[in-house]
């Protein structure tokens, strides 16, 4: 284990904190109920009460903390909207008491952070597990929640969907391949989330990646995968969104292939449209992110 001054993993999150804070953001935790606790970015209050704009909340997906999947998004973004970027509990310093690990108990956590910040009305983004999490709160508070954007998230995942995952990874169990405890794992991940050839990363990097972003909470993290409500039967029973609905999704998608993009489309609704950024995998909002928030800045600020 590298220590934090020789690490690059450590270096960069030092960049990605004062990328969010030139943007006018802020590191806030606030006790949402008696049992759990959210770490989130957000505006500084002087911003807030100064400038009039709309409210876009950034949803994560499973792996790193927020900052390093939403940097470029925060960036693009921060000008025209109040952005509220949470880290989902169990990861950084968001934690519950409460034994309740579904997607659908990260949503009403996410929901009660809003209430307590006094934010009423405001746009969802949601990258892969974040995904599961924005359809859930748009659901739940349709009155509240303007637009959804769902980027790379199978929110109409079936088990055998998770079993063809399993074979491309040539792993045993989801959780070997969300929660990696080896560089070879690391790899696995990464192989098929993104576009671009990593062979060449050694794997040290691989390793200081491991310790300093997916070892922390992992028994609770792991509770949260086996906790998912979605994807345990080969049926999918998937209401319509009252919203306007983006989805975005990497042609070349790997962990939730594109074939269920257009499922999702057709799941939710005439209200639902399909943007597919080529050449890009898991994570477009990193590989492409110039497109990525362009097509969602269009989207949002379009009329209905």
């Amino acid at each position: 284990m590298a220590p934090s001054f020789l690490s690059l993993v450590s270096l960069y999150s030092v960049y990605l904190r004062r990328c969010f804070t030139a943007s006018g953001l802020s590191s806030q935790t606030l006790d949402v109920d008696n049992e759990t606790t959210i770490h989130f970015w957000g505006p500084k209050s002087d911003e807030k009460a100064v400038r009039n704009k709309p409210s876009l909340v950034l949803i994560h997906g499973f792996g790193p903390v927020a900052i390093w999947q939403w940097r470029r998004q925060v960036q693009f973004f921060a000008p025209h909207f109040h952005v509220y970027v949470p880290d989902l509990i169990f990861f950084g310093n968001s934690t519950t008491k409460s034994k309740e690990r579904t997607e659908v108990f990260q949503a009403q956590a996410m929901g009660k952070l809003l209430d307590k910040i006094g934010v009423d009305r405001f746009s969802v983004v949601g990258t892969s597990y974040g995904g599961f999490v924005a359809y859930h709160m748009a659901k739940m508070w349709p009155e509240k929640v303007e637009k959804v954007v769902i980027a790379s998230s199978g929110v109409n995942i079936k088990r055998i969907d998770n079993e063809e995952l399993l074979k491309r990874a040539k792993l045993e169990s989801i959780e070997d391949l969300m929660l990696p405890e080896s560089a070879s794992q690391l790899r696995a991940l990464t192989g098929l989330a993104v576009c671009k050839n990593l062979k060449i990363v050694p794997d040290f990097f691989f390793n200081d990646i491991v310790d300093k972003l997916y070892s922390e909470k992992r028994k609770e993290k792991m509770e949260l995968l086996k906790g998912l409500s979605l994807g345990r039967e080969n049926t999918v029973d998937l209401s319509p969104l009252e919203q306007e609905v983006l989805i975005v999704w990497g042609d070349q998608d790997q962990i939730f292939p594109l074939k269920m993009a257009a499922e999702l489309k057709q799941l939710l609704g005439k209200k639902a449209r399909l943007e597919i950024i080529e050449n890009t995998s898991h994570v477009p909002q990193i590989e492409n992110s110039g497109f990525f928030n362009n097509i969602v800045k269009d989207f949002l600020c379009g009329s209905s």
